[in-house]
């Protein structure tokens, strides 16, 4: 009979994210990225559902000098359109507290795909797949 090996995989199953864990995510992203990115968002967005931890950043837009008169927005509502929308940075996948795997968002196909780090390493903490995504969307 042969012998069956379980393998843990990074793109499926996780476990729900305990709330003491999801506080502790929550602040050490927040402080990294105070650290690292300062000045290139406005706020960060950290939310949970289930086994998963999603990152969105808020920024400031660039916006022209002159909008095209046959533009449907005023410039206000212009600006504040663009500064209510994320920018989704990652989704991170619980498996254990220094066990994570992430998927960046892909905006050409409007979903998170499976990523790793530049590494190779598909395991990782949740301020390396932060600043992955952060160098890519925020720079």
């Amino acid at each position: 009979m042969p012998r069956k090996t379980w393998v843990r995989t990074p793109t499926a199953g996780g476990r729900s994210i305990p709330e003491a864990v999801r506080r502790q995510t929550e602040e050490r992203i927040l402080r990294h990225a105070e650290r690292r990115f300062r000045g290139k968002y406005t706020w960060l967005d950290v939310r949970f559902r289930g086994k998963f931890c999603y990152v969105d950043a808020y920024t400031e837009p660039a916006v022209p000098k002159r909008l095209p008169r046959d533009f449907p927005e005023t410039r206000v509502q212009y600006l504040e359109r663009l500064r209510a929308t994320p920018t989704h940075l990652c989704r991170l996948r619980y498996f254990s507290e220094d066990q994570w795997s992430f998927a960046m968002y892909s905006y050409s196909h409007e979903r998170y795909e499976d990523s790793c780090l530049p590494s190779g390493d598909f395991w990782c903490l949740p301020v390396e797949a932060f600043d992955v995504a952060a160098s890519l969307h925020l720079s």
